[in-house]
C-alpha cells in the first residue's frame, strides 16, 4: 500500500514544482535576505501541495474514468486498483492537513506578529493553493476539465511561486521579478501542454477538455512553441537590466535542451510519441531556475 501511495505522488513532479521557490529564493539571496529556515519550509510546503494536486488528479480522473486504457502515461493508482476511492480521499485530506500546518508555520516565521496583514494575505494564498490543487480535476465543474488547467500552472507554478517565495524574505514586492517569475510559469504551462498533447485522444474521449483538446494538436505545437519561446525572452530581459556580468547568463546553458526540445516536438507527428519529452522539460525548468540563481550570486 505504501509503494502505491509513493507512486501516487508522483514524486517526479517535485522538480518543477520547486522550481519557482527555488529561483525566488536565490533573487531574495542576491538581496541579502535568504534565511534558511524560510527556504526549508518554504520547500516542504511546495511538496506539500504538489503531492496534494498529484493525489487529487489521481482521485479526480479515477472516479470520472478519464484514467482508462487508452491513457499513455504511467498507470495511475486508482486506475490500477491498488488504492481505492474512499483511501485516496484520505490522503488528500490528511496531506491538505499536514501542508496547511507547515504553510502556517511558514508564514508566521516570516511575518511573525508584527506584519499581520501579510500573514493574512498568506494564510488566504495557501487556502487558494489548496483549493487550486483539488479542483484541477476534482468536483463537478473542475477546472482542469474546461481549459483553464494552463492559467493556474502560470500563475501557481509562476508568479506565486517565485514573486511570493519573494515576499517571504524581503517582505518587499519588486516588478523586475515578474520577468523570471514568468518564464517558470511558461515552462510550467509547456509541461502541462506536453502532457496535455499526449493525452489528447484519451482526454477527449473521457470528456476532459483541455486546452489541447479544445485548439487540436496543430495548434497545440504552436502554442508549445510560444510558450517556451516567450520564456526565453522574459529571461533575457531580465538579464539585460543587470549589471551586464557575463555569468547573468548563465540560465542560457538551460535552454539548449529546452530547444533541442522544440525540435523533437516539431518533428515529432504523433504526439502521443512525447512522453519520455515530458521528464526533459522539467528537468530543464528545475536547471534554469538554478543556472539563473547562479548566474545572479557569483
Amino acid at each position: 500500500m505504501l509503494k502505491a501511495f509513493v507512486q501516487a505522488a508522483r514524486l517526479r513532479t517535485l522538480p518543477l514544482s520547486l522550481s519557482g521557490i527555488i529561483l525566488g529564493s536565490f533573487l531574495a539571496a542576491e538581496q541579502g535576505a535568504f534565511q534558511w529556515d524560510l527556504c526549508i519550509l518554504a520547500l516542504f510546503t511546495t511538496i506539500g501541495f504538489q503531492v496534494l494536486s498529484n493525489f487529487a488528479n489521481d482521485y479526480g480522473d479515477g472516479v470520472k474514468g478519464t484514467d482508462n486504457h487508452e491513457r499513455i502515461g504511467p498507470e495511475r493508482g486508482l486506475q490500477s486498483g491498488a488504492i481505492s476511492p474512499a483511501q485516496m480521499l484520505n490522503a488528500i485530506k490528511i496531506t491538505a492537513g499536514l501542508t496547511l500546518v507547515i504553510a502556517l508555520l511558514l508564514i508566521y516565521l516570516a511575518f511573525g506578529q508584527s506584519h499581520w496583514n501579510y500573514f493574512l494575505l498568506f494564510l488566504a494564498l495557501g487556502l487558494l493553493s489548496v483549493g487550486a490543487a483539488i479542483k484541477y480535476t476534482m468536483g463537478k465543474n473542475p477546472y482542469g476539465y474546461s481549459g483553464f488547467g494552463d492559467v493556474f500552472v502560470f500563475l501557481f507554478f509562476g508568479w506565486l511561486a517565485v514573486l511570493g517565495s519573494y515576499f517571504l524574505y524581503t517582505k518587499t514586492f519588486s516588478w523586475s521579478v515578474l520577468l523570471p517569475a514568468t518564464s517558470i510559469g511558461l515552462l510550467s504551462a509547456g509541461v502541462l501542454n506536453l502532457n496535455n498533447m499526449r493525452d489528447r485522444i484519451s482526454d477527449a474521449n473521457a470528456g476532459k477538455n483541455t486546452l489541447v483538446v479544445k485548439i487540436g494538436e496543430e495548434f497545440a505545437k504552436y502554442y508549445h512553441y510560444y510558450l517556451l519561446i516567450a520564456a526565453f525572452f522574459a529571461a533575457l530581459l531580465y538579464g539585460s537590466t543587470g549589471a551586464g556580468k557575463p555569468t547573468e547568463f548563465l540560465f542560457l546553458i538551460a535552454f539548449i535542451p529546452i530547444f533541442i526540445h522544440l525540435h523533437t516536438v516539431y518533428k515529432t507527428k504523433d504526439a502521443r510519441l512525447l512522453d519520455p519529452e515530458l521528464k526533459k522539460l522539467a528537468l530543464s525548468t528545475f536547471l534554469f531556475a538554478i543556472l539563473f540563481g547562479i548566474g545572479r550570486m557569483l
